[in-house]
C-alpha cells in the first residue's frame, strides 16, 4: 500500500522478554499484550513452501505467495537485502490487520508524541494487537486533549531478530504493492537508527520505490510499469496536497493567535484539504485509493503517517541518484548518515532536500 495507505511498523518493541519486570499497571499491561500477540504470532507460522504446495490451499491466496516468494528472492539477489528466515513462512490471521497503531499530536501543533521502548528507542506511534486496546488508549488521549487517530498495519518488522513472517494481511494487494511492501521491510532489516522514526521510514520508502522500479523492468512487465508509475504519479500529486496543509498549519499555529482563531483556521485548512482532494480526483478517472484517507476525521494526528513516511523520501533518492543507482554504496552512505549525531545527521538530510528541491 501507499504511505498514506498503509502504517505499517511496530518493530522491535516485542524483545521485552530478555527485559526486568517493569512498574506501572498500565506500562505492564501494555508490554505484555505486546509479548503475547507477537508469541502467538510466531507460533502460527507454517513453512511457506508447505503452504503453497498443500491442495487446501486456495489458488488465489497461492498464487499471492507464489509472488511473495519471488519477490524476496529478488530483494536478496537483486536488491542486496538481507537473507535470513524473515518471510519465509506463513500466518493466516482472522483480522484485517496485524497491529493497530495509536498517533498522537497536541491541538496546535504538528509534533507528533514520541514512545520510547528498549531497542527499538523511541517512535511516533505506539502499536497494539487489538484494536480495542488502540482505541481505548487514542480516547484516554483524546480526553486529556490530544488529536488522535488509529491505523491498522499490515505488517510490521522486529529488525530480523525474529524470523518475521508473510501475513495474510499483506496479501491483499496488487503485484507492485505486495512487492513494495517486502522490499520496505527487509529495508528496515537493512539499517535501522534509534529515535529516528522519519529517517528510518524515508529509507525504507526509498528502497522499496527503486525495488519495485526494478523488479517491474525484471519481470518484463511494460504495461504494469506504466500503471505502477502512474500510481505513484498520484500519489506524489496526493502527498503534495497534505505537504501542503501541513505548511499551512505550521504557519498557524506559529502565527501566536487565540485558540478560537486557531480552531477556526484549522477546521478551513483541513475543509480546503477535501476540496482540494476531490478537485485532484476528478483528474484521475475514477480512481479512488485516497477516499479512504477522508475517512476518519481529520486533524493533526492524521498527518503523521505521511509525514514520517514521505518528508525524507526525495533526499534519499538524489543520494541514490548521485550513486549511480548502486544500491550498496547507498546502503553504506545512508548508514554512514545514520550513525552522525542527530543535529549533524538533519544537517546532511536538509542539505539533500535542499538539493533535491524540497526546501
Amino acid at each position: 500500500m501507499s504511505p498514506v495507505a498503509r502504517t505499517r511498523p511496530l518493530h522491535a518493541a516485542l524483545l521485552l522478554l530478555l527485559l526486568p519486570p517493569l512498574a506501572g499497571c498500565s506500562t505492564a499491561g501494555y508490554y505484555a499484550q505486546a509479548v503475547s500477540g507477537h508469541l502467538e504470532l510466531m507460533a502460527a507460522r507454517e513453512p511457506l513452501p508447505a503452504v503453497i504446495a498443500d491442495p487446501a490451499t486456495p489458488p488465489a491466496v497461492r498464487e499471492r505467495l507464489e509472488l511473495a516468494q519471488a519477490a524476496r528472492e529478488f530483494a536478496v539477489t537483486e536488491l542486496g537485502l538481507p537473507d535470513n528466515g524473515s518471510y519465509t513462512s506463513y500466518v493466516q490471521l482472522d483480522r484485517p490487520a496485524v497491529v493497530y497503531n495509536v498517533y498522537a499530536a497536541p491541538e496546535f501543533s504538528l509534533e507528533p508524541k514520541r514512545w520510547c521502548f528498549p531497542v527499538a528507542g523511541c517512535v511516533v506511534y505506539r502499536g497494539y494487537f487489538a484494536r480495542a486496546d488502540a482505541e481505548r488508549t487514542a480516547a484516554r488521549l483524546a480526553a486529556e486533549g490530544w488529536d488522535t487517530w488509529v491505523g491498522g498495519a499490515s505488517a510490521y518488522s522486529t529488525l530480523g531478530r525474529f524470523e518475521d513472517p508473510v501475513l495474510s494481511t499483506m496479501l491483499y494487494r496488487d503485484d507492485a504493492r505486495l512487492a513494495g511492501l517486502l522490499f520496505h521491510e527487509l529495508a528496515h532489516q537493512q539499517l535501522y537508527v534509534e529515535d529516528d522514526s522519519a529517517f528510518n521510514e524515508a529509507f525504507a520508502t526509498a528502497v522499496e520505490e527503486e525495488g519495485v522500479r526494478r523488479w517491474l523492468l525484471a519481470r518484463g512487465g511494460e504495461e504494469a510499469l506504466a500503471a505502477w508509475q502512474a500510481s505513484s504519479r498520484r500519489a506524489e500529486a496526493f502527498q503534495f496536497l497534505l505537504a501542503r496543509t501541513r505548511g499551512e498549519l505550521q504557519a498557524l499555529y506559529a502565527s501566536g493567535a487565540a485558540e478560537p482563531e486557531l480552531r477556526a483556521g484549522k477546521a478551513a485548512a483541513f475543509a480546503r484539504l477535501r476540496r482540494e482532494y476531490a478537485a485532484l480526483k476528478a483528474s484521475w478517472d475514477g480512481w479512488d485509493r485516497y477516499d479512504r484517507w477522508f475517512d476518519a476525521p481529520l486533524n493533526n494526528a492524521r498527518l503523521i503517517p505521511s509525514a514520517t513516511y514521505r518528508g525524507l523520501v526525495p533526499a534519499f533518492s538524489l543520494l541514490l541518484t548521485e550513486l549511480d543507482g548502486d544500491l550498496q554504496a547507498f546502503y553504506a552512505e545512508a548508514a554512514r548518515i545514520g550513525g552522525l549525531p542527530p543535529a549533524e545527521r538533519d544537517a546532511e538530510m536538509r542539505r539533500l532536500l535542499a538539493t533535491a528541491g524540497q526546501t
